[in-house]
Parts: C-alpha cells; sequence; structure tokens
C-alpha cells in the first residue's frame, strides 16, 4: 500500500465512526415498516395490519370520516392520532390471553392521506402524500408555478395544529397539510 493509502485509512474510519451514531439515530426514527416512529394516523390515511401467522387477522383499511377502523375480535377503534406502536400495543393487548398467547402485530401505512395545495400553481387540489416531500416538490406535482406567484410569499396549514406558517420552497410536508402560493407584487 502507498504512502496516500496508509493516511486515508484512518480518515476513512473516523468518518464512519462519526456517521454511524447518525445513521442509527434516524433508523430508530423509524419503526419496521418505514414509517416514522411519531408518525400520527389521520382520516384518509390507508393502513395495513398484520398478525405474524393469523392470515384471518390481517386488514387493510382506509381511516374514515370517523378516525375509526373495524377490526376482527376487537370490534370498532379509534386510529386517528394514533402512533404506530401504539395503535400495534393496542392491538396486541386485546389479542393476548383470549385469542393469542403472544400476538405479533405490525402496523404499516399503506398510502398516506393527500396533501392540498392552492393559489398561484397549475393545477391546484389534493395530491397523494409522499415521504421527503417539500413546498417545491409539491408545486412541481401540481404543474408547476403560475407566472404570478410569489416563491417568498407561501403559507402552509399544518392539519394536526391548524396554524398557518411562513414556509420557503424547501420546507418539508406532513400528510394533510394545505399549501397556499400566494401572488407575486409584481
Amino acid at each position: 500500500m502507498n504512502a496516500i493509502g496508509c493516511k486515508l485509512i484512518p480518515a476513512v474510519f473516523s468518518c464512519i465512526l462519526l456517521v454511524s451514531p447518525l445513521a442509527q439515530a434516524y433508523s430508530q426514527s423509524l419503526n419496521e415498516s418505514g414509517t416514522p416512529a411519531d408518525y400520527k394516523f389521520g382520516v384518509g390515511d390507508v393502513i395495513r395490519i398484520t398478525v405474524h401467522g393469523e392470515d384471518d387477522l390481517n386488514l387493510e383499511s382506509s381511516i374514515e370520516e370517523s378516525g375509526k377502523i373495524e377490526y376482527p375480535f376487537l370490534g370498532t377503534i379509534r386510529v386517528a392520532s394514533m402512533t404506530v406502536h401504539t395503535l400495534e400495543s393496542h392491538i396486541e393487548n386485546g389479542l393476548k390471553g383470549d385469542y393469542l398467547i403472544e400476538p405479533d402485530v405490525q402496523v404499516s401505512v399503506v398510502q398516506y392521506r393527500p396533501f392540498y395545495i392552492n393559489g398561484e400553481v397549475r393545477n391546484p387540489g389534493s395530491y397523494p402524500f409522499q415521504p421527503g416531500l417539500t413546498v417545491q416538490k409539491a408545486a412541481a406535482i401540481a404543474g408547476g408555478f403560475t407566472r404570478l406567484a410569489s416563491t417568498n410569499r407561501i403559507v402552509l396549514k399544518r392539519e394536526n395544529s391548524g396554524e398557518e406558517y411562513a414556509a420557503e420552497l424547501d420546507t418539508r410536508l406532513n400528510p394533510g397539510d394545505t399549501i397556499i402560493i400566494k401572488e407575486s407584487f409584481f
């Protein structure tokens, strides 16, 4: 190995040690299905519930306007505002004992509820949410900005709080958010 290679190895190893905790922290913020751990279900989400080895307990369901789903043996469950972990625990506890000894439940989001974009975009409306979506990407999905659009006057209304915020093109979106692209002054 030459002198340059010998000097690079410790530097590469140091980078791996620095990045590893960051990667581990990020992976811990997602559950096994890839859904953010703190994600709260809402009306319009389509979820999948899988109980390992129990096909009759597997379910795919849209969360309706009531925020509830019907689940075998447990009946009606209000899932709106629950996290993935909370719903998994609720179902495991409900099935444990009478029906199963140690149920293995996994919940995932099949389809997120839509986001909405209004104002100065070519095709305002609702669109399917995709993880990693930003205001700029949402505008592109909606056909792009009109010639009157102001990329400095963007309002974001968060579904969970109902509050409005000033947003930038790189602002990340959540399912159910509403974006309003204002008109430019000139």
